[in-house]
């Protein structure tokens, strides 16, 4: 029986490429198991060898579903589905929607006053520093949503002077209009420098001194609708 393995895709349907490189036929009674559904996955994984095909696109790997016996597939799904269709395995689901929609509630919380830190504003400019921490937490803690808010790598300190930046850098900048050359480390280094920029503009809500809001991007931009389209992290 063939051991388990990572592989990666190649244009015909039933061969593999594997890690060292070699190219291996799928074995005869498997069949693929298509990604999205997590529980039959770890089961049909513990039932025996599985082939899982992964795919690396720019930096980002991408499943492509798990080769494995086809008998091993049809009685994983036959026994899950099963267990799905009663009472308690639906309130197992409502419970753990319950508890997260709990958690995301809470994180939102945490992340604006985290944002309302980072910001730090004068007490002149607190009504300010609340509404920016709302707009930017409601574009940025959504669950799926991709941005650096939604990561545990880094402190939520860190994720949140992230997220401000890279809403100041949509809200307040003509980054979304300009034309960068496509050259590699462009893109990194104005963003950089609009970074930049948007420090220079949070210290001025961090002084007392009074600056008239019409000529200042981050006033304006706080007096806009909230965009429909979240910012990148």
């Amino acid at each position: 029986m063939p051991d388990s393995l990572t592989v990666g895709p190649t244009a015909e349907p039933r061969r593999v490429r594997a890690q060292d490189g070699r190219l291996l036929s799928v074995p005869d009674g498997w069949a693929l198991l298509p990604p999205g559904d997590a529980g039959l996955t770890r089961r049909v994984k513990a039932a025996g060898p599985t082939w899982t095909v992964v795919e690396k696109v720019g930096r980002k790997l991408f499943s492509r579903g798990v080769w494995a016996p086809e008998a091993h597939i049809v009685h994983a799904r036959a026994v899950l589905d099963a267990e799905r269709a009663t009472p308690a395995y639906a309130k197992k689901l409502a419970q753990g929607r319950d508890r997260r929609a709990r958690e995301q509630e809470v994180y939102e919380v945490d992340f604006a006053n985290a944002v309302l830190r980072f910001l730090a504003f004068s007490p002149a400019w607190l009504p300010h520093a609340k509404r920016m921490a709302v707009l930017v937490a409601g574009h940025a803690t959504p669950v799926g949503s991709g941005t650096v808010a939604r990561t545990e790598r880094i402190p939520i300190e860190r994720r949140a002077e992230a997220a401000v930046i890279a809403w100041m850098r949509h809200q307040t900048t003509s980054y979304d209009d300009m034309r960068i050359q496509r050259v590699k480390g462009a893109r990194r280094e104005v963003r950089r420098e609009l970074a930049d920029v948007s420090r220079a503009v949070l210290d001025l809500h961090r002084r007392d001194a009074p600056h008239a809001p019409p000529a200042c991007p981050l006033c304006s931009a706080l007096l806009r609708p909230p965009p429909t389209r979240p910012p990148d992290s």
